[in-house]
């Protein structure tokens, strides 16, 4: 009887001291922590929102990007109010780095080329942070690793876009390309016009063009997992404001059910693929030349070398990954870039009409080829000012694991840095006041005359983690183009409404109906 008083006695003391250690995490977490990493950065001059608890600056971003995408723009390049409303609100009212909060955690807008330059550059000390809950499901792979899984990732995989892997793919694009180009005439009148949306067939031709060059015979397949990740991101911009509340995620929401739901459907199609070729290499057939056919070989190449060491080579689960990440990153980038040049080239006949010139100097009205596509300077200088105006992704993300300086910036372990490529890419003190022109020309010299050797021009990311995937999604761009200039010439449609809008990428929100006219 004594004993279980002593106990009860220890017992009451021990159980307080623990629900004061737990509060003082909660407090420390939600209130202690944040206020003192927002010191820190406005003790050294950086301005920035006022920290609010939980959520950060969550549900303004989120209304002003629902009011900023609630109506179309004038068809200016000026997009940044829109596209990127609160980031461009942040710059106006707090100046060139300010600092917003997701959650939590403090993000720092990185501007100033010098820093962006060393932020690119230090992988290692500015890794990419942690996939948030729903993008896991999207896709990770290569562009969320940091450290030795990236460079193991990287190693293995850089074989599948070499210079000759990329001419053996580019049949594939044509065939694909041209099956879209012959609908597109099939849809034309009698008087050799169409008035049509093409945003929905670029967005089919560079998903099967992904599905071939991906998954070779086992393409049909492969269009599937398309449509599920597809629907994958649909839900993410659905729900990606919400995850900054504590414990959405463990709620059971029939949004979360179906992220699941489809992530283990398109597991299951990706594995019954790779074990399909995988046998087929083991019986000794030669490994056919798509991107999940050399992804495979070099990653027996790793075996052979290293063993089965799971430090070294990649593991089943790891290739369904780079799969899904090239199906959904090549898919997305291509699809919006090529939408906007057609969209430019429809507003700026001149150019249009320069493009075809070259076009068909170079290949008349034959297949385009790979040395020539290469050889396109009018047509590059266009995707490249295209890129610039209206680049797919308008931001990257690196968090800091440790206290580090940054130019004269100390920046503490647990604040995050953005790089807003978008709000650089129409920088008027990096392009001069026709920023928000397109201009073309600017890039008759190349990328680095056109940045005067800066880091203000990276639509594909920059240093070591640039996208491997770019030389891919140009020369692609490039042969879609060229086959539409030898068919058609094209102006926009009366009904066309511009309206950029930043989906995951920077998407026309209502389409892009334009008028074609057999050549």
């Amino acid at each position: 009887m004594e004993a279980s008083k002593a106990t009860k006695a220890i017992g009451v003391p021990v159980a307080t001291l623990v629900l004061i250690w737990a509060a003082w995490k909660v407090v420390n977490w939600l209130w202690l922590r944040p206020k003192k990493l927002e010191r820190l950065l406005r003790q050294q001059g950086l301005q920035g929102t006022p920290y609010t608890p939980v959520t950060g600056d969550s549900t303004k971003m989120f209304s002003m990007r629902m009011q900023a995408k609630s109506k179309p723009m004038s068809l200016s390049h000026d997009i940044i109010p829109r596209a990127s409303s609160f980031f461009n609100h942040l710059v106006n009212q707090y100046g060139k780095n300010p600092f917003m909060w997701i959650g939590v955690s403090p993000t720092i807008l990185i501007t100033d080329p010098v820093l962006i330059k060393d932020v690119m550059n230090k992988i290692y000390d500015f890794p990419k942070p942690d996939v948030n809950p729903v993008l896991k499901f999207l896709a990770t792979g290569l562009a969320s690793y940091n450290g030795d899984q990236w460079a193991k990732h990287r190693r293995i995989i850089n074989p599948a876009f070499n210079v000759e892997k990329l001419k053996i793919m580019l049949p594939v694009c044509y065939e694909s390309i041209n099956d879209m180009v012959c609908k597109w005439e099939k849809t034309l009148s009698s008087d050799g016009s169409s008035d049509m949306d093409v945003w929905p067939s670029l967005q089919n031709v560079t998903c099967d063009v992904i599905s071939r060059t991906a998954f070779g015979s086992s393409y049909e397949e492969g269009k599937r997992i398309f449509e599920l990740l597809k629907e994958q991101a649909e839900l993410f911009i659905k729900i990606f404001f919400k995850l900054y509340i504590p414990g959405y995620w463990i709620l059971p929401t029939s949004d979360k059910n179906r992220v699941t739901r489809n992530d283990r459907d398109i597991k299951a199609s990706l594995k019954g693929i790779i074990n399909k070729k995988d046998k087929a290499m083991e019986a000794g057939e030669v490994p056919k030349n798509d991107l999940l056919g050399i992804l495979l070989e070099s990653n027996h190449k790793e075996i052979q070398e290293h063993g089965n060491n799971k430090d070294d080579v990649m593991s089943i689960q790891d290739i369904m990954e780079e799969c899904k990440l090239f199906y959904f990153a090549g898919q997305e980038t291509t699809s919006v870039l090529l939408v906007w040049t057609i969209v430019l080239l429809c507003k700026y006949p001149e150019w249009q009409k320069r493009a075809r010139e070259e076009v068909l100097q170079a290949f008349g009205n034959q297949k385009p080829d790979f040395d020539g596509l290469n050889h396109l300077k009018i047509v590059t200088m266009i995707l490249y000012e295209v890129l610039r105006l209206y680049p797919p992704v308008l931001e990257l993300g690196r968090v800091v694991s440790r206290d580090m300086k940054l130019g004269h910036l100390t920046i503490p372990k647990g604040v995050r840095v953005t790089l807003p490529i978008g709000l650089i890419h129409h920088d008027c003190e990096l392009w001069g006041e026709d920023a928000e022109e397109f201009k073309p020309e600017r890039f008759s010299e190349g990328v680095l005359k056109a940045t005067k050797g800066q880091v203000s021009f990276f639509p594909f990311g920059w240093g070591p983690r640039i996208c491997i995937g770019q030389n891919f999604a140009l020369l692609e761009a490039k042969m879609a183009i060229s086959m539409i200039l030898q068919r058609f010439w094209f102006e926009l449609s009366p009904t066309y409404a511009h309206a950029p809008t930043q989906d995951i990428t920077l998407k026309p929100r209502y389409g892009a109906p334009i008028v074609l006219h057999k050549l």
